[in-house]
């Protein structure tokens, strides 16, 4: 048996209503406390993001969601201007309840093409 890694299909044919739908459910699922923040040892930029700005919040077929943020933060006593880079897969459970994870949360460390402004 070999393993080989594979390469993620993007999808860039999203309607603003499509978005705006999501966007609705992940905000829902955040607010309800149904999401997670991943903080293993492959997401060390999630980590020290939330360690450094003092955020406060914790394998299917999945399509990720990418969103870039702008919001000015509290860097240990000096407010910035950063944009967030922001990765989210939101699954259903198996009672049909959705659950969002944030997969990356940090700040943007690459150049990022946008479907909507």
């Amino acid at each position: 048996m070999c393993s080989k890694k594979k390469n993620p299909q993007k999808f860039i044919d999203f309607t603003p209503d499509e978005i705006n739908n999501y966007l609705h459910k992940f905000k829902k699922c955040v607010l309800e406390g149904r999401y997670s923040i991943s903080q293993n040892e492959n997401r060390q930029e999630n980590i020290n993001f939330i360690e450094d700005y003092k955020i406060n919040t914790k394998r299917e077929h999945e399509i990720l969601y990418i969103y870039c943020k702008k919001h000015k933060l509290d860097f240990w006593g000096t407010l910035e201007d950063v944009d967030i880079y922001i990765k989210v897969n939101m699954i259903e459970t198996r009672r049909g309840d959705l659950f969002s994870v944030v997969v990356s949360f940090h700040k943007k460390n690459f150049e990022i093409k946008y479907l909507f402004r």
